[in-house]
């Protein structure tokens, strides 16, 4: 299936002659946000997603939901994306972290983080998978320079002095200035260019699920270490469902996927608690193996990776899709500055540039989280006590916890300009 965006006639202003511009290997968030960001700045773009679009866009409740950080809200509305969504997200107005056994109840130390703390407003917002991506579907069908390919998957690529070609799986070929891979961990896109990776299991297994629960969570969301794995108990709109994304170990993982629901439930529920009340599964149930995997490189000639195609990162901090939105807009902000200053898509400077703007964070970032992963997956009684300790000290001292609050909202750093709400 193929829907179209209205496309700009003729090749590159510079005197290229291709399909696009700009061919984006990925549909799911990423590829759209980068389509839309670019289409903004003149690009024509095509995505080639391997999926049939209807088969997501129409799909009921399930459950999947993204924590999206201020920086990310703020993205979307300047793609035009929030105004579709905004009425669906749940603000997070606090988040409770804290450290325990099942059945046990949390530890003494915590951390406590209330949006009040920063100027911005709330932290960020959970917005189910079903909303997001229908909006970005639906405006990919209606902006001015993009197109959809849906169910095309590209097969090969060869890059050349004058552009990329790609082939599709239907034998179709397109030529562009640049094709970027958003096209996941196994990025056929990266292997293609030559780019390796780097990266480890954890050896557990996050099962994700939702659930309606008895008492209004308040919009707060819920961070629970455990030796086995964290717990993240994420509030959806409307007050008594919240999203799950519960990590175990492979083995006791696939057990309890075998389970029929109440069993599944029976086994949540010491690890949940009771502070929300009666609970009962409300979605589907899935697993995702968890693993890091780092791209060595997130560009080659002609080629730029963006999301989990350059970096897959530990969900212990619901940072995945952030770090892709990242991304997007310095991937945005250097092509759309280069084509301003009369250079084409593909410009080795431009993808350079990209490369030091963001390699640096994704991989200190993606790190960042294997380690505070492997510190709370264990119940060594020193450990415990260290990492207990050290979230009480963070927890009594409002500088440090106002200073983690503004990064995992991501507004820290050197921010694109679409990070910060501004067009490029």
């Amino acid at each position: 299936m193929a829907t179209h965006g209205q496309s700009v006639p003729g090749g590159y202003e510079g005197g290229m002659t291709w399909d696009a511009d700009i061919l984006i290997a990925g549909g799911g968030l990423n590829g759209p946000a980068l389509a839309l960001a670019l289409a903004q700045g003149g690009f024509r773009v095509t995505v080639i997603d391997a999926r049939p679009a209807p088969d997501r866009a129409e799909a009921g409740f399930d459950g999947r939901a993204y924590a999206l950080a201020i920086a990310s809200v703020r993205l979307l509305k300047a793609i035009g994306i929030w105004e579709a969504v905004a009425d669906k997200a749940q603000p997070m107005l606090e988040i409770n972290a804290s450290d325990g056994r099942a059945g046990e109840g949390a530890a003494p130390f915590f951390l406590h983080f209330d949006h009040a703390e920063i100027e911005e407003g709330p932290m960020g917002h959970m917005l189910e998978d079903r909303y997001l991506y229908a909006a970005f579907l639906e405006a990919m069908r209606t902006t001015p320079g993009v197109t959809l390919l849906s169910g095309e998957t590209v097969v090969a690529q060869e890059v050349t002095p004058a552009g990329v070609t790609v082939t599709l799986a239907s034998g179709k070929t397109l030529t562009a200035g640049i094709l970027v891979g958003c096209d996941g961990r196994g990025s056929g896109v990266a292997t293609r260019a030559g780019i390796k990776r780097i990266g480890w299991g954890y050896g557990q297994t996050a099962l994700v699920t939702a659930i309606r629960h008895e008492h209004d969570h308040m919009g707060v969301a819920h961070q629970f270490f455990m030796p086995s794995g964290p717990l993240a108990i994420l509030p959806l709109k409307g007050g008594h469902h919240s999203s799950i994304v519960w990590s175990e170990s492979d083995e006791t993982a696939a057990a309890i996927q075998a389970l029929p629901d109440e069993a599944y439930l029976e086994a949540l529920r010491p690890r949940f608690g009771d502070f929300l009340g009666r609970i009962e599964l409300a979605g589907a149930r899935f697993t995702y193996p968890l693993s890091l995997s780092l791209a060595e490189r997130f560009v080659a000639p002609r080629v730029s990776l963006v999301g989990d195609a350059a970096h897959g990162v530990h969900p212990i901090a619901g940072q995945g899709l952030n770090l892709g939105l990242r991304d997007v807009a310095a991937l945005a902000e250097v092509l759309i500055l280069a084509r301003r200053r009369g250079e084409e898509p593909g410009s080795a400077t431009a993808l350079e540039e990209y490369q030091r703007w963001r390699r640096f964070d994704a991989t200190a970032l993606a790190l960042g989280m294997d380690t505070v992963n492997r510190v709370f997956s264990t119940d060594n009684p020193l450990m415990r006590l260290g990492r207990d300790l050290g979230m009480g000290l963070v927890n009594a001292l409002p500088g440090v916890r106002r200073g983690f609050i503004r990064q995992a909202a991501g507004l820290s750093g050197e921010l694109p300009k679409l990070l910060a709400g501004r067009q490029i």
